[in-house]
Parts: C-alpha cells; sequence; structure tokens
C-alpha cells in the first residue's frame, strides 16, 4: 500500500509524538507511515524569547508550506502552536486523547520536595513563555525568571547544570518523553492555567485530501476536540496568538463545558479571570463568550499595550 508521509519538528519531544501518531496510524489504516524531518523557524530562532519573534506560525509554517507543496501528507504539531486561523487549504483533521494539559515544575535530578510555594526568594526559574512568566511573577513576585530558550531535553540539562534553579514546562512533553519521575511538582490552581490547547495534538491535512483524512478518523477524540475548540475560541476572541500571556482550561461533562480563561500583565501585577458553562455542541460560543467577558473585564488593555511596547508581542491572530 502506498505509504503515508508524516511531517514533523525535528526536536525529541516532536519525534516521539510524531512516531506515536504514525505507530496507530498504520495500525488503524494498515498503511506504512514514513517521518520527515522539517526545521521550522522556532526551532533556528533560539537568540530571543518567543514572544519576541513577533512571527505568525514560528513551529508550523514550513511544515504548512510542505503539505501545500506535496512533499508530505500529514503534519503533527502540538495544538498549543497552532495559529487559531487555519492556513488555507489546510485544516486539522484529527486531534486525540489529549495529555494531562498542566504545567510541572523540574528541578535538579535527584531534588525532592520542589514546588512553587516552597522555593526560597530569589530563586531563578527559566521559561520561554510569557504566560508562565507573568503567572509565576503573580505567584511569586519574590522571584527571577529567566528565558529559557531550547527543545525540552535541552532546558531539563540546564536545570542539572545549574543555569537556573527550576524550569517550569508542559508536563504533557515530560510524560510523553518517559520523563515523568523528574517532575516537582503538578503547577495548578484557580489562576494558574495551561496554555490553550496544551497536551493536545493537532494533525493537519490538506482540505481536499480525503483519502488521508478518512485514515485518521480512528485516531480521533471528540472529547478533546470539543474542549481544545473552546480554549482556542476563546484566544481567538481575545485577539491573541500562541506566543501571549492567556491561559485557558476546557472540562467536559456530559452535555456540557466548563471553561475557565486567564489574561496577565507581565510582571505579574494584573491578572484577569473568566469563565463560563455551555453546550457541548457548541465550544466555539462558549469560548466567543468567556473571551469576551475577560475582554469587559480588562484583559484588551493589557495585551494592547503589550501590543504597542515594540517586540512585545506579535500581531493579532498569530
Amino acid at each position: 500500500m502506498t505509504e503515508l508521509r508524516l511531517g514533523t519538528r525535528g526536536s525529541l519531544l516532536a519525534m516521539t509524538q510524531s512516531q506515536t501518531v504514525a505507530d496507530a496510524l498504520s495500525k488503524a489504516s494498515g498503511r506504512p507511515v514514513r517521518l520527515v524531518t522539517i526545521q521550522t523557524t522556532g526551532d533556528v530562532r533560539l537568540d530571543r524569547p518567543l514572544s519576541q519573534l513577533g512571527a505568525k506560525g514560528l513551529f508550523t509554517r514550513e511544515l504548512d508550506e510542505a503539505l501545500l507543496e506535496n512533499r508530505i501528507d500529514l503534519a503533527v504539531h502540538s495544538l498549543k502552536d497552532l495559529p487559531t486561523a487555519d492556513t488555507e487549504g489546510l485544516a486539522v483533521a484529527t486531534i486525540p486523547v489529549r495529555e494531562d494539559p498542566r504545567d510541572v515544575l523540574i528541578g535538579p535530578e535527584g531534588k525532592q520536595g520542589i514546588s512553587l510555594a516552597s522555593l526560597p526568594p530569589g530563586a531563578t526559574v527559566g521559561t520561554s513563555s510569557l504566560r508562565r512568566r507573568a503567572l509565576l511573577l503573580a505567584f511569586r513576585p519574590d522571584i527571577r525568571v529567566e528565558n529559557l530558550r531550547g527543545n525540552l531535553d535541552t532546558r531539563i540539562r540546564k536545570v542539572d547544570e545549574g543555569v537556573v534553579d527550576v524550569i517550569v514546562v508542559a508536563g504533557a512533553g515530560v510524560r510523553r518523553l518517559g520523563l515523568g519521575r523528574r517532575i516537582g511538582d503538578w503547577v495548578e490552581g484557580g489562576a494558574w492555567l495551561p496554555a490553550p490547547a496544551q497536551g493536545a495534538l493537532g494533525i493537519v491535512t490538506r482540505e481536499d485530501d480525503g483519502e488521508t483524512r478518512d485514515a485518521l478518523a480512528p485516531l480521533h477524540d471528540e472529547e478533546t476536540a470539543r474542549a481544545v475548540r473552546a480554549e482556542r475560541a476563546m484566544l481567538h476572541t481575545v485577539e491573541g496568538g500562541c506566543q501571549v500571556p492567556v491561559g485557558a482550561l476546557a472540562i467536559p461533562f456530559g452535555p456540557r463545558i466548563r471553561l475557565r480563561g486567564v489574561v496577565a500583565s507581565p510582571d505579574g501585577r494584573q491578572v484577569v479571570i473568566g469563565e463560563g458553562t455551555g453546550a457541548a455542541e457548541d465550544p466555539e460560543e462558549l469560548g466567543r463568550i468567556v473571551g469576551e467577558q475577560l475582554l469587559s473585564r480588562g484583559a484588551g488593555v493589557i495585551l494592547e499595550q503589550l501590543r504597542g511596547s515594540p517586540g512585545a508581542l506579535p500581531t493579532p491572530g498569530s
């Protein structure tokens, strides 16, 4: 049977995620699946914080181009990296079951009892996320937050080398790499929310490629899809991108979904929270409602001020 060409970034985490999808797809469809590694802008530009690069689709653009040029048949992304608006001619065809969406703290190898509350004053925390920086300073204004770029395995190595005291990363990636033992603490709370769609994968195909979309259908999880659609609709409503201080988490329960969202200023001094419940069959409407609630409570002012600062935020829709 004709093989399917699966495009992926070259990091260890991306390759691990993509291989998991490839194995499941091959089993479900009976077709061989070959990984095609493609380097993205976000993988190359490690000299600046993600929020200052100002580019749309930092981790997706080159994969989109490969799809449109028919060099690959599908691409696997961390869904939180995908712009909220689809690239013309492409669509998210499948969203598999979501991994735990929460953030985690990781300290040096062998160090026990690490938590956000237990960090000493002046402790250095590494992150490349503007959202995590904002929430860290909201919860612990007495710590230092350092920009730390690089793949997940690189960041873990830097904390072991003492470059920073701890790092905050997505727990999903840590678990997918089989490094759950390194998790010092799961970070959660009323205002500490993950990035919209964190922990979920999005598999993108060409819109007119019905054959590949049919092959992917068994991998789709509708409950996960509804939750992340609500979160991404909220993000789209506040005109945020994938590198802004916005968090969201939707929890499906039966025919309903509960959505909570947060927008925080980079210094942590302003935190705006919104929440609501809506019908599971229309998650975008719930996302719109909670997004408008955030804007009415001051989130728009925070994001507009950021856009007014040179290099602080990408333009809306990125």
